[in-house]
């Protein structure tokens, strides 16, 4: 049980689009696409890919290969608090896509995008966040409240409590009644 060299990594959590192809199925002209990316200032990174860099921020960009064939190209936008990056991200791909004479497409909304969707994908986008910080524990993805903020208790916690002092309650009638039928 040994392990690989290298330090291990975690996979970051982030929202992905897709640049595909007008028609699906049809071929993906990915060259077309890497040609306008490095005119808008992409820079290739050593494992491959593109860093798309953007007003307010930076977004990998990956072929995407089914059985060996390019098929499409992934933005991989890193989740945060903030949408502003999402926003733009989508306002640049949609003018990108035209320009290439692709689609860009959104997998978590199930539908193509056009310049005018970035509300819709900035509100999934936040939706995806949250859930990223609350079930994964992904604070990188939206800051958990800190210590200070009163939050009250948890709903679960709510439920122990009440159903222990419900038996803490039973605990003390069961004494009082078995008290009286004794006598003391």
């Amino acid at each position: 049980m040994g392990m690989a060299s290298g330090a291990y990594t975690p996979t970051r959590v982030r929202y992905d689009l897709l640049l595909q192809s007008m028609v699906p199925g049809t071929p993906f002209d990915g060259a077309r696409l890497e040609t306008l990316l490095v005119a808008r200032g992409a820079k290739a990174l050593p494992g491959g890919g593109h860093a798309w860099l953007l007003e307010q921020g930076s977004v990998e960009v990956h072929p995407l290969r089914e059985g060996g064939q390019w098929v499409a190209t992934e933005l991989r936008v890193p989740l945060s608090d903030r949408d502003t990056l999402v926003r733009e991200v989508v306002s640049q791909a949609a003018e990108l896509a035209k320009e290439a004479e692709m689609r860009l497409f959104d997998p978590q909304l199930g539908r193509e995008l056009s310049a005018h969707d970035t509300q819709v994908v900035a509100d999934q986008y936040q939706r995806t966040a949250r859930y990223a910080s609350e079930m994964l524990g992904l604070a990188s993805a939206m800051p958990m409240p800190s210590a200070t903020e009163n939050q009250g208790f948890q709903p679960t916690t709510r439920w122990v409590l009440t159903v222990l002092g419900f038996f803490f309650v039973l605990y003390l009638v069961v004494n009082w009644m078995s008290g009286q039928l004794n006598g003391e």
